[in-house]
């Protein structure tokens, strides 16, 4: 696999509202730190190799990066690290953001935001960006509650002009329902991979019949999450990734681009070697019998 060659278009397109983008992205989660994300003394990533890796990404047709105002450690900013090296943007670069969750500058989470404070969390996304409308905004959620107030709050920023594209993240069916009845819903944003369970799976259906786009996160990483990808027990994983000649990592990642057409990857990575390699896996198509055993693997974890 000749990764050094092989682009973002390579994975294919979808549509992010009236955005066309490819489905392998980049998420920058892991950017501001080295080691585990949200830990208040993590260690700064250099801002060069940071930046580097950005530009790379684009440079690779990375045209969907997925970030939020909370991705920070002491001294960087996944977003000020975004408008440092990208800036002024491509025309058809996306940059989609999260909104709901907080944190204080000493890194502490704070409670959700309310359907009033959601605005000052769009206009520090923009400040942080150097942009005057955002493209995507998700509304990340805990728990089973209405989302329709914060939701409704978020529907009349776009009304407005400070949004372009509502999204939704780490939600249950019954809130993309309630939320599709206030403003249309533009991706759902939500953990996914080998081993998750059934209900994970038919969402995911669901937002495939409804030409919604379905951004799993931890994809790779699985159970590590914001720690990143632990050591992989699978031999199936492993045997298929030996065979093939690539990380168990990208076998994992291409088993989650397999899931539909409308499934964007936004794997994240502060390693321009891991970037080259997560860009190809877009490139990788997986046999009937290597899905197959993959699918035994997911159903057996699940």
């Amino acid at each position: 696999m000749t990764s050094q060659t092989i682009t973002a278009a390579a994975s294919g397109t979808w549509k992010l509202g009236d955005l066309t983008v490819n489905r392998i992205g980049f998420g920058a989660m892991r950017l501001p730190q080295h080691g585990e994300a949200f830990v208040a003394d993590a260690v700064p990533r250099d801002r060069d190799q940071a930046m580097g890796v950005l530009r790379r990404a684009v440079e690779l047709g990375v045209n969907h990066i997925d970030t939020a105002a909370f991705y920070f450690s002491p001294l960087r900013s996944a977003n000020e690290l975004i408008n440092r090296a990208l800036a002024p943007y491509r025309d058809d670069l996306v940059i989609a953001t999260k909104v709901g969750p907080g944190r204080d500058p000493s890194g502490q989470w704070m409670p959700h935001a309310t359907p009033e404070q959601l605005r000052g969390q769009v206009e520090e996304n923009l400040r942080q960006l150097g942009l005057d409308h955002l493209d995507v905004v998700n509304l990340r959620i805990v728990g089973t509650d209405s989302l329709a107030e914060r939701f409704g709050a978020l529907a009349e920023l776009r009304q407005a002009g400070l949004i372009r594209h509502l999204g939704l993240s780490n939600v249950h069916p019954h809130h993309l329902a309630e939320a599709q009845g206030i403003a249309p819903v533009v991706c759902v944003q939500n953990m996914y991979g080998i081993g998750a369970t059934p209900e994970q799976q038919e969402f995911l259906r669901v937002c495939g019949e409804q030409r919604i786009a379905f951004v799993p996160f931890y994809s790779i990483a699985g159970t590590g999450r914001a720690a990143g990808a632990t050591t992989d027990r699978d031999p199936e994983v492993y045997a298929i990734a030996r065979a093939r000649g690539v990380s168990t990592a990208q076998i994992r990642l291409a088993w989650t681009l397999h899931q539909g057409p409308h499934v964007l990857a936004i794997p994240g990575t502060g390693d321009l070697d891991h970037l080259t390699q997560n860009v190809a896996t877009g490139s990788l198509r997986l046999s009937p019998e290597e899905l197959a055993t993959l699918d035994s693997v997911h159903h057996e974890a699940a």
